[in-house]
């Protein structure tokens, strides 16, 4: 951007001075212009001496002395006349082009080449942001006044931010940890699944530690041009060494620091050796330097295992998945500068959201407010966050969407069939929602959200939950009599369930508790591109067997339920195609209607035995 805004400032300065010699190249006129008549009047007087013919243009002297000028446009007689009259005439030719626009065309080249030439070994001779600057660092230094986040804004991660804390503490009062013979970590990596709050934690970091903090991406080290990288770790190392103590952040590490040799082509490239120069500078600190490297990634698997050691990164510190308790701590930073209505309870709203971060319930707050400005609300209400919720969980519903009545009948009995499942199934996730509004991808959607935060599963649930997922196939078969695409990512999702379970869980009692298939990384070609095939053919088939057995085993278990509750799923799917949509407790009221409907009904009379004919 500099480069440029110097290259148009001496254009600037070269159109001006053309514009100058332009204006003062212009020819004095020391009389305005005289009439064709008045001239011709003159010449017949006698009162003209000499005239000057340029094309049309006349200019001249009267006899008196004074000057003149004026305009003759094809007047043939003119010459004759003047020299009838005894006037001295002077013919000149058409000017050419201007002596500017020739010099401009002769000379111009040279110098602005010559301009490009001074301009460039300014550049150089400058460094900092300059244009040949490229082995300088883009670090960017973050001051206290800049960052307006505090540790009070983070939430939810207490274990995280009191290891983040303890390094705001040594920089503050180091001789507490130095009297006891302690040292402050030399790095530190922020380790977690991306919106747990890593760059928020950092940033927490920047606001409240008083010393100068710099900011960088793991990939503005490496540029198309070769050396680049390992210049600048060397120049944002040299500057942080200035300004020690201090604290370095880079993000994405994992843009720099994977794995060395792995790549294709050899191992000689930029970015192993802007990760070998990192390595280097990490390596060269001492405790008493006081400058702090933090670094967050969400593949520490792909990292070097160089970098993770001790005296580079020392601790790792792992920015987890919020529990329930961290997720109302999250809705309550965010809640702050939103008008929220009496009734909205945000515990009720973090049990609702299992497996969310705090960057999905900082989304889920906003896209509440936004529903609820759109109604014109004067606050959010518990109603606005549902709506949200879903939006979130299962995308925006396509209310326009034409579907046929045919299509629509089979979306509720497929939807029908995974809720009935799982609520004729113990241990099952509780059912929180049946729609069949088309939102997002699908046509329909049975979200379930469980009681509590699910760290481990056993294989009882993975049973249930494969028998929940072939539910809305089982439906379509009993009621429909047909199959359709409708559950196609149902079968993916089960296959996929039951083959980890063969391979990875070892809950396969014919294979045992062994796990089949590495996982093959290449550095550069992306995650898990394949599995390695560590087991012979006919281990592959005892696999293939085996997932083939859990997931028809499972398909024939909810077959048999709703089998056995027919009537049920045809009132279940009747009142969908309704109302549209079914919570919880209008799910729970159906089935208790149905209940006691079947309780109510005359039971038939058993048919008496027959004797035989003696």
């Amino acid at each position: 951007m500099n480069m440029f805004r110097g290259l148009f400032i001496w254009l600037l300065i070269g159109v001006m001075m053309i514009l100058l010699f332009n204006l003062l190249s212009a020819p004095k006129k020391t009389e305005t212009g005289i009439t064709v008549s008045e001239f011709i009047a003159r010449v017949e007087a006698g009162e003209v001496k000499e005239v000057v013919i340029k094309e049309q243009d006349v200019t001249g002297r009267f006899t008196d002395g004074k000057k003149f000028n004026t305009y003759v446009a094809d007047y043939p007689d003119m010459v004759g006349l003047l020299k009838e009259k005894g006037v001295e005439i002077t013919a000149k030719p058409p000017d050419e082009s201007p002596w500017y626009v020739s010099f401009f065309f002769s000379w111009g080249p040279i110098i602005f080449l010559a301009l490009i030439w001074i301009f460039f070994m300014r550049q150089m001779q400058a460094g900092g942001t300059k244009a040949m600057s490229f082995g300088k660092s883009r670090a960017r230094l973050v001051t206290e006044k800049q960052v307006k986040i505090t540790f009070a804004d983070v939430a939810g991660i207490d274990e995280a931010k009191e290891e983040v804390q303890e390094i705001v503490e040594f920089l503050r009062d180091p001789k507490k940890f130095t009297a006891l013979g302690g040292k402050i970590p030399k790095g530190v990596l922020l380790v977690g699944a991306p919106g747990t709050g890593k760059t928020l934690l950092a940033r927490a970091i920047a606001g409240e530690a008083s010393v100068p903090f710099f900011s960088i991406s793991g990939s503005d080290f490496v540029e198309m041009f070769v050396g680049v990288g390992a210049s600048r770790v060397r120049d944002l190392f040299d500057q942080a060494k200035k300004t020690a103590p201090c604290i370095v952040f880079v993000d994405e590490i994992d843009a720099v620091g994977r794995h060395r040799g792995a790549g294709l082509g050899g191992g000689h490239d930029e970015r192993e050796q802007t990760l070998n120069q990192l390595l280097v500078e990490m390596d060269g600190f001492e405790g008493k330097e006081g400058v702090i490297i933090l670094a967050a990634t969400n593949r520490p698997d792909v990292l070097d295992p160089a970098l993770l050691r001790p005296g580079r990164f020392d601790r790792q510190i792992v920015v987890p998945t919020p529990d329930v308790k961290g997720r109302e701590q999250i809705l309550n930073v965010h809640k702050k500068n939103i008008p929220l209505d009496e009734k909205v309870d945000l515990k009720t709203l973090a049990r609702g959201t299992p497996g969310f971060t705090g960057a999905d319930l900082a989304n889920l707050v906003n896209e509440a407010a936004l529903l609820a400005a759109r109604k014109s609300k004067t606050s959010v209400d518990m109603s606005d966050f549902e709506d949200a919720k879903d939006k979130v969980l299962m995308g925006v519903a396509r209310r326009s969407m034409v579907i046929s009545d045919e299509e629509k009948k089979n979306t509720a009995y497929h939807e029908a069939g995974h809720a009935l499942v799982a609520k004729l199934t113990p241990g099952t996730d509780p059912i929180h929602k049946v729609t069949i509004i088309p939102r997002g991808r699908t046509l329909g959607a049975t979200q379930q959200l469980p009681v509590d935060d699910r760290y481990t599963h056993d294989k009882n649930y993975l049973d249930n939950a494969l028998s929940v997922l072939l539910g809305g196939r089982a439906a379509e078969e009993l009621a429909l009599k047909h199959m359709t695409t409708g559950a196609g990512n149902d079968l993916e999702r089960a296959t996929d369930i039951a083959r980890r379970m063969v391979t990875e869980w070892g809950m396969s009692e014919k294979l045992g508790p062994v796990t089949f298939g590495k996982r093959d990384e290449q550095i550069f070609l992306g995650r898990d591109i394949a599995k390695h095939k560590d087991y012979s053919e006919k281990t592959a088939e005892d696999i293939d067997y085996e997932v083939k057995r859990l997931v028809t085993g499972a398909y024939e278990r909810a077959r048999t339920l709703l089998a056995d509750n027919l009537d049920v799923l045809e009132s279940f799917a009747k009142r969908l195609l309704e109302i549209e949509t079914m919570n919880a407790d209008a799910i729970d009221g159906l089935l208790q209607e149905m209940k006691a409907r079947n309780q109510g009904e005359p039971q038939p009379e058993e048919a008496p035995e027959e004797t035989p004919a003696s």
